[in-house]
């Protein structure tokens, strides 16, 4: 695939994963078409890129279908990222959570297929849901909690988003490839709707308790922003991940607990760890999954992938963009 000849359509653009995507595509030369429409991404994280001149962006919904259908009618790739993002986003907004999820990718995928255009389903390690496997391999069982618990609404919606990627692939042979993403960082990351490491970064620079909700011995696996663009670049180039899906995660485990301590560490802080139960921060309906570990062999086997950047170092970046952007940044934190 020639980079130079390629125009690439990324919704959800000016978030945190899709904005750094389009840096690294502008920089490998590809024309760039941004949709955002800026209800949980930001204008600014895209801001550097405006003055390239294989760059764009629009801003409106991926729910515009004429928009979107002209924007993959003039696209080779899409990336669609758009989404409703955010532990708390979904717990407050469930309705938008679904509607958001489903009916845009409905939307893309409709005018992918209609134009036969390669695009990339970006979903979550949320579909495991509540599975028990040790290690979550893409051919695990997806195990979903209780329609009245809104905190499973978002799975729900990632796991009908990846049917519809694989029904117009098994039907009208659409070359479509799902990924899906467990525990992401990296600069532009915002705390805002639950993410979790931006939230401890901003607390341990202000020295305020570090909150941590559960008892901390939650485990997760963190992977670099970085580390995924890589990833991601590598899956469209290669026709192999045509039809197929592919968990993208770290190989290091950390507890809530142990990363709240890690972080006020790197960060110099005074800050003491204050543990917030569940009920208290989400309501009584709330589940959490106590450990959630990628078997990242299928994207190894397919490209070589391997995680390069490691947690500390991931961390010691983000505290130096909020620092660097402390006014701006406090106020989306």
């Amino acid at each position: 695939m020639s980079s130079k000849r390629y125009r690439i359509l990324i919704t959800g653009g000016a978030g945190f994963i899709g904005s750094h995507l389009a840096q690294a595509l502008i920089a490998h030369g590809y024309d760039v078409i941004v949709l955002d429409n800026l209800s949980t991404g930001n204008s600014k994280n895209i801001g550097h890129l405006t003055k390239a001149k294989n760059f764009k962006f629009i801003v409106d919904s991926v729910l515009n279908e004429s928009v979107v259908e002209e924007m993959v009618k003039s696209c080779d790739v899409v990336y669609h990222l758009a989404a409703a993002v955010g532990v708390r986003l979904i717990i407050e907004q469930p309705s938008k959570t679904i509607e958001t999820n489903v009916l845009g990718t409905e939307v893309v995928l409709k005018m992918c297929s209609k134009y036969h255009k390669k695009v990339i389903i970006a979903s979550s390690s949320e579909v495991y849901g509540s599975g028990v496997s040790v290690r979550f391999k893409e051919s695990d069982p997806c195990i979903i909690g209780p329609p009245n618990k809104r905190r499973w609404s978002y799975a729900a919606s990632k796991l009908i988003d990846e049917h519809l990627a694989f029904s117009y692939w098994y039907e009208k042979q659409l070359p479509i490839i799902v990924v899906r993403f467990f525990n992401i960082i990296g600069p532009r990351q915002t705390g805002r709707y639950g993410m979790v490491v931006p939230t401890f970064i901003k607390q341990a620079i202000q020295n305020d308790p570090v909150t941590v909700y559960g008892d901390g011995k939650q485990s997760r696996f963190f992977l670099s922003v970085s580390d995924v663009i890589r990833a991601l670049v590598a899956i469209m180039k290669n026709d192999k991940a045509i039809g197929e899906v592919f968990n993208i995660g770290s190989e290091r485990e950390i507890s809530i607990g142990g990363l709240a301590k890690l972080v006020i560490a790197i960060a110099k802080s005074t800050s003491s760890i204050r543990y917030v139960p569940y009920s208290e921060a989400y309501g009584e309906s709330f589940d959490d999954m106590r450990r959630r570990v990628p078997d990242i062999s299928k994207l190894k086997k397919l490209n070589g992938f391997t995680p390069k950047v490691k947690l500390e170092d991931m961390i010691k970046l983000m505290i130096k963009f909020y620092l660097k952007n402390n006014e701006e940044t406090s106020k989306n934190l």
